[in-house]
């Protein structure tokens, strides 16, 4: 599987050691930026992960920056993207199994880097369940969707 990787500055210090542990896990990983700890904008980030993905150059997606907020926000107005801020184990692979999250965001000045390894080893060892409660359960989602596309929220 492909993982997109992006980061602001704020999670720069993580992006190598994720990268590390999705390759350890026989993955490939996309390198979405940024390349240093200069100051950047998360929402360019979010969406050339976002974009990337539904290009089919990956499957999923890790976003990190300092809080995992502010990326999780940007990833989420994209369609098609379900972004999960995730600090602990046990959201990061249900996000997947439940929910079919095929985004990862996490706060890299939350969380310490063992933190971030065990989240993203959870996250990318996760699969969706394709149970029928889920599937119904991610339809809605998919018509939520649609619907703000068509302007059904104005």
């Amino acid at each position: 599987m492909r993982f997109a990787l992006g980061c602001d500055h704020g999670g720069f210090s993580l992006k190598q050691r994720v990268a590390a542990v999705v390759i350890a896990a026989g993955h490939e990983v996309v390198d979405c930026g940024t390349d240093s700890d200069c100051s950047v904008d998360y929402p360019d980030f979010a969406r050339k992960v976002g974009e990337t993905i539904l290009a089919h150059r990956a499957e999923r997606g890790i976003l990190l920056c300092g809080s995992g907020v502010g990326i999780s926000v940007a990833a989420n107005k994209i369609p098609g993207i379900r972004a999960g801020v995730c600090h602990d184990t046990y959201s990061a692979h249900q996000g997947v199994e439940h929910d079919d999250m095929n985004v990862l965001c996490i706060g890299a000045r939350i969380v310490g880097e063992e933190v971030a390894v065990e989240l993203v080893r959870a996250f990318v060892s996760a699969k969706f369940t394709n149970e029928e409660r889920h599937l119904r359960r991610l339809n809605k989602l998919r018509q939520i969707e649609q619907d703000a596309l068509a302007g059904k929220f104005s």
